[in-house]
């Protein structure tokens, strides 16, 4: 916390600490030893924010986190192009600990009746922001603007040995739609 955050209140509940400041509550967990960077803003404003080109470079690092097998500039410079499209979407948690990257998809996906549909394309908290209600944060913010583009149905995907990535679609409403195998071959 910045001097600017000062504590202005210390409050115990069950296993849980929670540090009120000026701006920010921050709930310190003692049978997790860590602290999640924020669960949220005081007056309820939204954790989660639209990114804009302003924030290429913070949305980069935290790709390459969930990507790494991309090379920074190539991946800078997708991301810079989907940006701007206005297709896509990029929402940031507060702090930058974590991102989401969300699409309309016209094509058929698998288990949806409608579309567009609402694309869930990535996303990654911060280990130190994990368990803290981030990424059920910036699901949110990617649902809500689908929603906002006509969109009956969201959707997403991950690797079947993607076990957290499973549980977490599971934890968060998603249905298993289906499970493939794909194939390609060199002509």
């Amino acid at each position: 916390m910045s001097q600017k955050d000062k504590c202005t209140h210390v409050e115990n509940r069950d296993s849980m600490t929670w540090i009120l400041t000026e701006k920010f509550c921050v709930c310190y967990n003692k049978y997790v030893r860590r602290a999640s960077a924020r669960l949220f803003l005081k007056g309820g404003i939204e954790m989660a924010r639209k990114a804009t080109m302003n924030d290429l470079d913070a949305v980069t690092a935290l790709a390459l986190k969930l990507w790494p097998e991309h090379e920074k500039d190539e991946l800078r410079a997708d991301l810079k192009e989907l940006m701007a499209k206005p297709d896509a979407a990029f929402f940031l948690a507060e702090k930058d600990l974590g991102f989401a990257q969300c699409q309309l998809r016209r094509d058929y996906v698998e288990g949806t009746e409608s579309s567009p549909v609402g694309y869930l394309e990535g996303i990654y908290v911060e280990s130190c922001a994990r368990g803290s209600g981030t990424a059920r944060e910036l699901l949110a913010a990617c649902e809500n603007w689908a929603r906002e583009q006509g969109c009956r149905e969201f959707a997403s995907d991950c690797e079947l040995t993607n076990e957290a990535s499973l549980a977490f679609h599971l934890a968060v409403g998603f249905e298993e739609a289906n499970r493939i195998i794909c194939f390609t071959k060199k002509l």
